[in-house]
């Protein structure tokens, strides 16, 4: 038995998917102890965009160290923090002509979906909250309550108490109007739901099972807020930080929520890091409501600095529009050819091959498996787990995001065509 097995709780996951044990790892590529490569199309679940160990942040980040700089400094004013600020303001937000008071949660991502809940019930004084089948916010108490998967709930009490989920644009879904239904929802005064605090919503359900949704339902459900005064969280935990081309995933549908989620990227480097970006007449915080001993991670303001000037020194945006539409073409043409009922969907750079049709979860788990003995890391997501996720990182040169595909291609012919 070894260690791990031995002595890490059973709640321990990826590793069971990709059980090797891993120690060094370059931009796309990962190595493990015995000396096999991986290409990795998992990028940390989305906290790698820029890739492993990216020599730009890495040398920023190295050079902080270097010079004993603060490195944990609670919520007191920094150096690095005044950076991340000014240029987080000046490289995004200015241009963008976007107006947020930027929070500095816990950690992670789930603890920032907290605070949205928590600011948006006292904004409102309204306790309930609108989630989406389907959705995925995280595993804290709160984050739970508005998570669609119910296998995360199982054996939580309490979790689903003021929530209402509600119809996203998905499967037999898509045949009706799901915004028609909320607005009927929340004007009938017997549907039994009370008008909410917020509406939390995904522009691309990630864990959902890379589901996308539509430009012109998102400004229905932005016009949908307005009406209803109702605000609208927009978490962008996954698909931010330029996964899905622009800096934020919204930006498509040229709307502006109340408050916005960022993490898993936004330290550059991998490191622990969560924002909620609050309209500043929402700001009604009182100084230390929410609060937590690691706000702000100073080598993550680092990292976070350094990766907003490598997105522009680089053109990113630009690179991940080319390396899309490889992958759209490639989906197109060499993967749904294989078998005409599998099914592929995305946006940017994340990407679904949904197997609910040819073979389900269990073929998908075939198809993983094989991935991962050929050299490539892929994740499985989406209900019953039937959908792979194609989730590389930004950075990835073309010729290793081909043959990561390439890949691909072999274990579904080998597993499900």
């Amino acid at each position: 038995m070894s260690i791990f097995e031995e002595r890490e709780s059973n709640v321990r996951s990826y590793c069971r998917s990709f059980p090797t044990v891993f120690h060094r790892a370059k931009d796309a590529m990962v190595y493990s102890e015995s000396g096999e490569e991986y290409i990795d199309f998992l990028a940390g679940a989305g906290a790698l965009n820029y890739g492993h160990n990216n020599d730009y942040i890495k040398q920023q980040v190295m050079l902080y160290l270097d010079s004993d700089a603060i490195t944990h400094g609670l919520d007191l004013y920094t150096s690095a923090k005044e950076k991340f600020l000014q240029q987080f303001s000046e490289k995004i937000l200015d241009p963008k002509q976007l107006d947020y008071r930027i929070q500095f949660c816990g950690p992670t991502g789930t603890n920032a979906v907290e605070a949205s809940l928590k600011l948006a019930r006292k904004i409102t004084q309204r306790a309930g909250i609108f989630s989406f089948m389907g959705a995925y916010h995280g595993l804290t108490l709160g984050s739970l309550s508005i998570t669609g998967n119910a296998s995360f709930r199982v054996g939580t009490l309490g979790t689903a108490s003021q929530v209402a989920f509600m119809p996203y644009p998905y499967g037999f879904m898509e045949t009706i109007d799901t915004i028609a239904y909320m607005e009927s929802v929340l004007n009938d005064s017997s549907s039994g739901i009370e008008k909410p605090a917020a509406i939390i919503f995904e522009t691309v359900q990630a864990e959902g099972g890379v589901v996308v949704a539509p430009i012109e339902w998102m400004q229905r459900l932005r016009a949908l807020c307005d009406e209803h005064d109702i605000l609208l969280i927009c978490d962008d935990i996954q698909v931010g930080c330029g996964r899905t081309g622009p800096f934020f995933s919204f930006e498509r549908a040229n709307i502006v929520p109340d408050m916005v989620i960022l993490s898993k990227s936004i330290s550059g480097y991998g490191l622990p890091m969560s924002l909620l970006l609050i309209k500043p007449d929402l700001d009604a915080w009182q100084p230390a409501e929410h609060t937590g001993t690691f706000r702000g991670n100073q080598l993550a303001f680092v990292g976070g600095t350094a990766a907003l000037e490598y997105r522009e020194n680089t053109n990113l945006e630009k690179e991940v529009a080319t390396k899309a539409a490889f992958i759209q073409t490639f989906l197109e043409t060499e993967i749904v050819s294989l078998n005409p009922e599998i099914k592929t969907r995305g946006l940017g750079m994340i990407w679904g091959i949904d197997l609910a049709d040819s073979g389900g979860g269990s073929v998908a788990k075939q198809v993983a498996s094989r991935c991962f003995e050929l050299g490539v890391i892929v994740e499985r997501v989406g209900r019953d787990d039937t959908v792979l996720k194609i989730l590389p990182p930004l950075s990835i040169d073309m010729s290793t995001l081909q043959k990561g595909c390439n890949v691909i291609k072999q274990a579904l012919s080998e597993c499900a065509a």
